[in-house]
């Protein structure tokens, strides 16, 4: 077994891009995905998004990186040095690039992440609790953070599909 390190030593996998990529799909135009969501575009990037934008399956790649990598940072800002594995860390920027970082460091999660000593096995059973838009469950939204729950726990093997 692996031992954890801490966040700031850690960045998200390629397997874990590839697999956000595979989950939200490819758009080269801006959509709504949901009635009364934000305008989305390439791999669900919503940052900066107006419907009537368009983008190229390279474009959308390197928005996809850039996102991440923009997520990453919030993230470790808000979690400090809680040491994670590689496999805990992905569920939980395929999480935040999802729900977004905002809510990502309010959660309960992060509070159960920051407690001594971390509840491990307790923050990655949260993720489950993220299955609503406007007071609905989603069904895709059920299957994926049943993926990331079992990527958090080391059960499976790639991103959230």
């Amino acid at each position: 077994m692996t031992l954890r390190r801490t966040v700031s030593g850690i960045a998200a996998s390629a397997a874990l891009l590839i697999g956000i990529a595979v989950h939200e799909g490819y758009r080269g135009e801006a959509y709504v995905p949901v009635p009364g969501d934000r305008p989305t575009i390439g791999f669900g990037d919503t940052h900066g998004v107006q419907l009537g934008d368009t983008t190229d399956p390279v474009r959308a790649l390197i928005r996809l990186g850039e996102h991440v990598d923009r997520i990453q940072r919030e993230m470790r800002a808000c979690l400090g040095d809680v040491p994670l594995h590689q496999h805990e860390w992905d569920a939980y920027v395929s999480l935040a690039y999802n729900i977004g970082t905002g809510a990502w460091c309010g959660s309960t999660l992060v509070k159960k992440l920051k407690q001594d000593p971390p509840d491990y096995e307790g923050a990655c059973a949260e993720i489950r609790r993220w299955v609503y838009f406007q007071g609905r469950v989603l069904p895709g939204l059920v299957t994926r953070r049943e993926a990331e729950y079992r990527m958090c726990m080391g059960l499976s093997d790639g991103a959230a599909r």
